[in-house]
């Protein structure tokens, strides 16, 4: 263990080839096989199905201590998110946000014996046609961190989003993976990732970073953290569930996906399918940015353990 603690990794989808959200058994096995705690990450789906796995999370936190359990909430991606940008998301069931859908998964959770389970919700502000505001205090007033993320919008929509979340929390939102789910860094647009680095910068965010050597180049990573420090930034994971498995083939959601060379991608007869997660730990995401990105020891260790657990109030 380090100093700082045992790492928190606020974004993994599972491992061991079982899903977070399938059964609790499977639940369980994948929270066993990933380093300290996790906040189980959950992919879009229709209502009722989302609903089903946050029942099937958070009866699985109910078998041990709330307290000291290595679930330590649920981290809904989707289904509020660009179709341009979704990724390894089923684009059938993306949707504009819907506050009832936050009431009724919260309203799942407790049922099931956890209350306040969900602790954060990724979302693009372009899709909150019924209103950025009401859908922001619906979350916060549930407890539930704001995450901007699998995002089109211009750099200023997503600035204002920022804004307006860290107003009505009354401190840093979140940026669900920084690069990943958004339009590439260009310095004539600039778009989500230098909105997300300047409210980052700002104190209005903390950003989360996929440290696992694919998803990210290794000298962008150092560039984070030397621009941010580790108090803003987020090491995460991402990992799917064919993590700990090794190559095949394998599904994220209802979604094909081929692991091949310890990299996840979307199966698409066209070619070459989106990065679909990825299949490494948040130890060895640690590892991988000090070994080859060169972040600071302490502050890999800062931003996989204290950070998290700052972002989510945990």
């Amino acid at each position: 263990m380090s100093p700082h603690g045992d790492v928190l990794d606020i974004h993994v989808h599972g491992a061991v080839g079982e899903p977070f959200g399938g059964t609790v058994e499977g639940t369980l096995a994948a929270a066993a096989h990933h380093d300290g705690g996790v906040v189980a990450s959950l992919v879009s789906g229709t209502p009722d199905e989302m609903a089903r796995q946050v029942g099937v999370v958070a009866a699985a936190m109910t078998k041990g201590d709330l307290r000291s359990s290595a679930i330590r909430g649920i981290h809904c991606e989707g289904p509020f998110l660009s179709t341009v940008r979704r990724g390894a998301h089923d684009p059938h069931v993306l949707r504009d946000a819907d506050p009832a859908l936050v009431e009724r998964l919260v309203g799942v959770a407790a049922a099931a014996g956890a209350p306040g389970a969900i602790k954060h919700w990724t979302f693009a502000p372009e899709r909150t046609s019924g209103g950025l505001a009401p859908f922001v205090r619906t979350l916060v007033e549930h407890g539930v961190v704001p995450a901007v993320g699998h995002t089109d919008a211009p750099a200023a929509q997503v600035r204002a989003a920022l804004g307006l979340v860290a107003d009505t929390l009354g401190a840093p939102g979140l940026v669900t993976h920084l690069f990943n789910g958004m339009p590439a860094f260009h310095h004539r647009s600039g778009g989500p990732v230098a909105a997300a680095m300047s409210a980052a910068a700002g104190g209005e965010c903390l950003v989360e970073v996929i440290a696992d050597g694919v998803h990210v180049a290794p000298e962008v990573v150092r560039m984070v953290f030397e621009t941010l420090g580790p108090d803003r930034v987020v090491l995460v994971s991402d990992a799917m569930s064919a993590t700990g498995l090794g190559d095949g083939d394998h599904l994220l959601g209802t979604l094909p996906v081929r692991v091949r060379d310890g990299v996840a991608r979307l199966v698409v007869e066209e070619g070459e399918g989106s990065i679909a997660g990825s299949t490494s730990t948040l130890e060895r995401c640690v590892r991988w940015a000090v070994d080859v990105a060169g972040v600071d020891e302490q502050d890999a260790r800062t931003s996989a353990t204290r950070t998290p657990a700052a972002a989510l109030r945990l």
